[in-house]
């Protein structure tokens, strides 16, 4: 499966209205050097000590909005 992968800080300015909050993230333990993935899917994996935990998900042109904040590919 394709990622992108982007820190929480990032993944904090990619939010819209209706997905996930600030205050989700801060729930999820995602900090804003915490290391994130998304996949095409638009599920959000956060980096945990042993392994990668889904904590939320994104919708709408979500592809778009991380293509043009992070400037990455999927791989």
């Amino acid at each position: 499966m394709a990622f992108i992968e982007m820190t929480g800080k990032t993944l904090d300015k990619l939010l819209v209205e209706d997905e996930l909050h600030h205050d989700d993230l801060v729930a999820a333990g995602v900090t804003e050097s915490t290391i994130v993935r998304v996949n095409r899917e638009g599920d959000i994996e956060v980096r945990r000590p042993h392994g990668w935990e889904v904590v939320g998900g994104l919708i709408g042109e979500f592809s778009d909005r991380i293509h043009a904040e992070t400037g990455l590919d999927w791989a």
